[in-house]
């Protein structure tokens, strides 16, 4: 049965925030407040949080500079997945990818179509590894994160979950997570 094994250990990710906006603060960001905040909550570590504009350039230096960074495991994007002319995150990170991971992208839709209906059509959310680490774009609604982080991404960053967990598609916690 699919679920938390509480027999098994926790092993905390470590984990990057990137919120990708024109209008918001650190101060005013929610939506890289409630990830940062669940990520914490969970157990894992959150080593580096950033806010930049909707800007390709922009977006690309700073996930590179955390590619480059090998205790970044995971990097959660809020913002920039829609259709209006500045949203450019799909644009941005998908050439960084290897490998997308369309599960995501289907499974925050089927969620997101419970609280915000037909509307989730309008996200580009999407995930995929870049190197040895993985990225989650999610929309840049507060709302829109806590469909993605409770019992999406909580469960898939979890070590004990069987049958299985990003975890143990990492280099470290192959071993350990098999």
């Amino acid at each position: 049965m699919p679920g938390i094994d509480q027999n098994l250990p926790f092993y905390p990710l470590g984990m990057a925030v990137l919120t990708i906006s024109d209008t918001r603060a650190m101060a005013t960001d929610t939506s890289g407040g409630l990830l940062a905040d669940r990520l914490v909550a969970a157990g894992h570590s959150l080593l580096d949080r950033a806010l930049v504009p909707d800007d390709i350039p922009a977006i690309r230096a700073q996930i590179e500079s955390w590619l480059a960074r090998p205790e970044i495991e995971v990097i959660l994007t809020t913002g920039g997945t829609g259709f209006s002319p500045r949203d450019n995150t799909p644009e941005a990170v998908r050439p960084l990818l290897k490998r997308e991971m369309d599960g995501f992208s289907v499974a925050f839709h089927q969620k997101s179509l419970g609280t915000v209906g037909v509307a989730s059509m309008q996200s580009r959310a999407f995930a995929g590894q870049a190197g040895d680490a993985f990225i989650f774009c999610i929309p840049g609604s507060t709302g829109a994160c806590r469909d993605a982080w409770d019992g999406l991404l909580e469960l898939e960053f979890d070590s004990r979950h069987k049958p299985c967990s990003i975890a143990g598609a990492l280099p470290r916690l192959r071993e350990v997570c098999a």
